[in-house]
């Protein structure tokens, strides 16, 4: 019963730093830590983007194993360091496990979160900065807002249609970019048709996971280096396609 509680609480607990967009490395060891801290013997972790799975000896010798599958998710630095900081509070102080794994439980219920109003806002002003740094005069900031919050209205309400299909969202966010800022443009609202579409594009490029996945290469961990390239590029893939798609639609209208 101890060991299904201990691999319940890590599983949790490794689980919510995988949603958080957490490095393969730091989820494994955070993991390895806290089964060591409760005394867990034979620990075996591994762990990819998409699946977790831990594996401990029971009191009778048997090992027992827990998997999980971690489905899409992005990257919330709120809810990482909360992770980083209970795992840090477990090892140390080694709570009775039914405690600890109520603090599990509670970790994403405690995280921020931010109204639609308050997100349409990031989605419009990230773009017109973008643009702006990129060269753009302030006429075509406010054009790469505008249609940053085109942009924000399909991530934000477009999951009816999308699904979980991030290829087929991204090709229709970038569509929907390069097209309304086309048309801008055309309205003599902007100047540069050019940066205001980078500038919008931005909010779609995969920074973070291209990044994870040079690290993770480098640091040994192969398979998931390789999954979030291969993620990576098909974004990045999608992101071109739906641009070429958006600018021909709108030189044909």
């Amino acid at each position: 019963m101890e060991c299904d509680k201990l691999l319940n609480l890590a599983m949790d607990l490794g689980c919510s730093l995988m949603k958080s967009g957490a490095e393969i490395y730091r989820v494994e060891e955070s993991v390895y830590r806290l089964l060591a801290a409760y005394g867990g013997e034979d620990a075996q972790v591994f762990a990819i983007p998409s699946c977790l799975i831990i594996s401990l000896r029971a009191a009778d010798g048997h090992p027992v194993t827990r998997m999980r599958r971690i489905p899409a998710h992005g990257t919330d630095i709120e809810l990482l360091e909360r992770c980083n900081a209970l795992c840090r509070s477990l090892c140390k102080t080694v709570p009775p496990l039914e405690s600890a794994q109520e603090q599990a439980a509670g970790l994403q219920p405690q995280c921020r979160t931010y109204r639609p109003a308050q997100t349409m806002l990031g989605y419009g002003l990230a773009p017109a900065f973008f643009t702006l740094l990129f060269g753009g005069g302030f006429r075509d900031g406010v054009c790469a807002l505008l249609s940053g919050l085109a942009v924000g209205l399909c991530l934000l309400y477009g999951a009816r249609w999308f699904g979980n299909n991030h290829f087929l969202r991204t090709v229709c966010c970038s569509a929907v970019a390069s097209l309304v800022s086309l048309v801008l443009v055309r309205l003599g609202l902007g100047v540069s048709v050019d940066l205001i579409t980078i500038g919008v594009l931005m909010l779609l490029v995969p920074g973070v996971a291209l990044t994870n996945a040079m690290w993770e290469i480098v640091a040994g961990d192969t398979y998931s280096g390789i999954s979030r390239t291969a993620e990576a590029i098909l974004a990045a893939t999608a992101i071109a396609l739906g641009a070429v798609v958006g600018l021909g639609i709108g030189r044909i209208l």
